[in-house]
């Protein structure tokens, strides 16, 4: 039973790396271009996903060399949750660094890998490839998200 319910034991800091990465949920808003109004700081996702999305599974198709591959890319780590201020509200590594429960629809939690989709919650059938936006239009494929 304690392993099932590791994210309210532990701290992300105290996580083993496979605890640590089964908390992402699938959902694949990381991987979406994103625009930040510079006076704000507020964050605005697009439609628009990075080439090595898979849009059917949402999961990185190049995950062990992604950073490698996209020098922008994003690798979470314990330390860097606290710091990473884009992080969708829905995402496990954000409410588990903020002390909230985690939503029924998460993987974790259903026990389920599908149930992120099912429950609308990912960018399944959402997204636009990279490689069809011109990096200048990214403001015209902004979206927010209802979930």
């Amino acid at each position: 039973m304690a392993q099932q319910v590791f994210w309210l034991a532990k701290t992300l800091a105290q996580m083993s790396s496979e605890e640590f990465e089964s908390l992402c949920d699938g959902c694949g808003k990381c991987c979406l271009h994103k625009l930040e109004d510079e006076d704000t700081g507020d964050v605005y996702y697009t439609k628009v996903a990075c080439r090595y999305l898979d849009h059917d599974t949402c999961r990185c198709q190049e995950y062990t060399e992604r950073q490698r591959l996209v020098e922008a890319c994003a690798v979470l780590t314990p330390a860097s949750v606290q710091d990473t201020y884009w992080l969708p509200e829905t995402c496990a590594y954000r409410l588990v660094a903020e002390g909230i429960p985690l939503f029924d629809w998460h993987p974790l939690i259903s026990g389920d890998p599908e149930s992120v989709h099912t429950a609308g919650i990912s960018v399944r059938g959402r997204v636009v490839h990279e490689n069809t936006v011109d990096p200048d239009d990214l403001e015209d494929h902004v979206v927010r998200w209802v979930n």
